[in-house]
């Protein structure tokens, strides 16, 4: 009795083995990272028209679908302006609120640049003005016309 006894442990051991050694042949699953997302890292450009006694800059950060920056007027015998712009370009015209700083008061006016070998041209159209804030009647309508386009330039950092 004692040898079945012994018997059966050593088979029941011998396969309690070979069921780990089973276990630990089985394969591993390595967990698969995440896609990184698809973002658009932040840029910066620089536009600059200086002719004629005028001066205009823009400078803008684009971070996916919006844009943002700086813009500054400086035209011959009119008051100049600056401010910042927040808006977006869709079908290579960017359209954005400008809120400027002109003789002591704050303004926001709706700007639109037709973005066209490296140059951005302003656009004009009907204009619907309510208390400081300006914005275009129709952005369809816009002309794209400026004799003072902006030639894109490196962003000097000061």
């Amino acid at each position: 009795m004692k040898k079945i006894l012994i018997l059966s442990l050593v088979i029941l051991s011998l396969a309690s083995c070979k069921e780990e050694t089973a276990r630990k042949s089985e394969p591993t699953t390595v967990p698969v990272e995440k896609a990184k997302e698809n973002k658009v890292s932040p840029s910066s450009e620089c536009y600059v028209y200086n002719a004629n006694g005028s001066k205009i800059e823009l400078q803008m950060n684009t971070n996916n679908s919006e844009v943002s920056g700086t813009l500054t007027y400086e035209l011959k015998e009119k008051d100049s302006n600056q401010g910042t712009f927040i808006g977006t370009i869709k079908d290579s015209i960017l359209t954005a609120q400008y809120t400027f700083q002109s003789e002591g008061s704050e303004s926001v006016r709706e700007v639109a640049f037709l973005i066209k070998n490296n140059q951005l041209i302003e656009g004009y159209g009907e204009v619907i003005v309510e208390g400081n804030t300006t914005t275009f009647k129709d952005l369809k309508t816009l002309k794209f016309t400026s004799n003072m386009p902006l030639t894109k330039t490196s962003c000097v950092v000061e």
